[in-house]
């Protein structure tokens, strides 16, 4: 198949670098990155200064090509499918992150909205993400891994349009690994809490410096399953309109309102 890895880490991360390698085994595979990270970029485009591509040798010999942007994550979707590729690619992929993506998170998520701007061309696509904290080592093999054990088993589904599958791998041994449950969005807030400090010259900056909240979880959510050591699959969809709500929006402001 002929995929395209995108992320928000940027192109030397080791999330993508590992999940390449892996993947260009059986696949052709091209690499379309920032040039350094842009995580919480969400789903940003740049519209008001030329963007720059070029193309990088990672030093792998096995026939990827891959290209560095100076711009978001979004960027690097549309660069990629209107520039730089001939063909469209079978499966956008956008990871491996470092770090989770669950619940809120991906409200702000560079890696989530790369693979949502592929949906929005039309091309399935997925956000892949190693849930570990500081404390925990960056291991991406057994992430890659799967990864490519599930990229053959989507020609089994029908995949649906307007529709990414956000993907979070427990950062644990693969024998701690306890299955991969269906899940939907948790909750996972955070403090908005900003620091107030003073650079060299006396000037005033903010930091951002919020905590993740305790919440109550369902037990069928993404945070739950990551919190079991479970692989956790979410369908996660850009068709954001909430329908059951509008025959009342109809009746409370459709009649009437208007007239003298």
């Amino acid at each position: 198949m002929r995929l395209l890895l995108c992320n928000d880490d940027g192109i030397h991360s080791p999330g993508i670098t590992t999940l390449a390698r892996k993947l260009a085994e059986n696949h052709e595979v091209y690499v379309v990155a920032p040039d350094r990270e842009r995580s919480a970029a969400g789903h940003s485009l740049t519209l008001h200064q030329p963007l720059r591509v070029e193309q990088m040798e990672l030093g792998y010999d096995n026939g990827m090509k891959a290209w560095a942007t100076d711009g978001t994550p979004g960027d690097c979707v549309k660069l990629a499918f209107n520039v730089i590729l001939d063909e469209k690619p079978n499966i956008l992929i956008s990871g491996i992150n470092n770090g989770p993506n669950l619940g809120a998170d991906i409200l702000y998520s560079g890696t989530v909205s790369a693979a949502m701007e592929g949906a929005v061309l039309g091309c399935p696509s997925i956000a892949v993400s190693l849930c570990r904290n500081e404390a925990t080592p960056a291991d991406f093999c057994y992430a890659a891994e799967f990864i490519a054990k599930f990229v053959p088993k989507i020609a089994n589904i029908n995949f649906p349009k307007k529709t990414i599958l956000n993907i979070n791998i427990p950062a644990v041994k693969r024998s701690e690994i306890t299955g991969i449950k269906i899940t939907k969005l948790g909750t996972r807030m955070y403090t908005d809490t900003y620091e107030k400090r003073k650079d060299p010259r006396g000037k005033t900056y903010y930091w951002l410096a919020g905590e993740l909240l305790d919440t109550c979880e369902e037990e069928n959510s993404d945070i739950i399953a990551i919190k079991n050591n479970k692989i956790s699959i979410t369908p996660i969809t850009f068709e954001m309109t909430h329908k059951s709500i509008m025959p009342e929006l109809e009746q409370a402001f459709c009649n009437g309102l208007c007239e003298p």
